[in-house]
């Protein structure tokens, strides 16, 4: 019995690891991530799923129109996966009087709390996971953003359930260009950005068309 119990500690461990990462680690970064700002306007990002093992499951691009009035951020997130399925999710935040964050959504149990420290923020929240159609699965969402060099965001959550880790979702953020009054497309730093328009371009449409390899597994929005 007591090796029984050993071996299941020890497997549930493995699963989870321990991650001790902290926002006081990122406080001396030369960047600051703000995230009212960051969102405000239109942004692109393209992730995958993994599941606990690191297959990746599947693969997905999503268009984000990001509106702040000052006091609470709104993000409306269209999603397209790899096997043609769309769906939306909108997300409301606002921005507490410490600099921390409360968020809410339409497939979020309760509030999701955000706190920033340097160019990073940590969120943690619980997802209405739907595993097939008509039925859902409330599963924890360890998540973390950390602004990178020339407006790359890049994103990591880990989703568990009882404390095992079931899988990893990996995400990279980029603002999308806006027509300049030459008529030249430039990024939001206001650098030309004619060639990174043309590769996100190609690169969505070449996620679009990717067919899935692997058998179907529980889908993330």
């Amino acid at each position: 019995m007591k090796k029984t119990v050993c071996a299941l500690v020890l497997l549930t461990l493995a699963l989870t690891g321990c991650s001790s990462m902290k926002t006081d680690d990122f406080k001396n970064s030369a960047q600051r991530f703000v995230l009212e700002e960051y969102f405000s306007g239109k942004t692109r990002a393209w992730g995958l799923l993994e599941d606990r093992f690191g297959t990746v499951r599947r693969q997905f691009v999503v268009d984000i129109d990001g509106k702040w009035d000052g006091n609470e951020l709104t993000l409306n997130e269209d999603f397209i996966f790899a096997d043609g399925e769309k769906s939306n999710r909108v997300w409301r935040i606002r921005k507490l009087a410490d600099g921390s964050y409360e968020g809410r959504a339409n497939d979020v149990l309760g509030v999701a709390t955000g706190i920033v420290g340097g160019n990073a923020l940590h969120w943690r929240y619980v997802l209405d996971l739907e595993i097939f159609k008509g039925r859902t699965m409330a599963v924890q969402l360890d998540d973390w953003m950390i602004l990178q060099p020339h407006g790359v965001l890049m994103n990591r959550a880990r989703m568990s359930k009882f404390g095992i880790e079931l899988g990893q979702i990996t995400i990279s953020f980029s603002k999308i260009s806006e027509q300049a009054p030459n008529g030249k497309r430039t990024a939001t730093n206001g650098r030309p950005d004619v060639v990174e328009t043309a590769r996100a371009d190609q690169l969505s449409e070449t996620v679009r068309k990717i067919e899935t390899q692997h058998p179907s597994t529980p889908n993330v929005r």
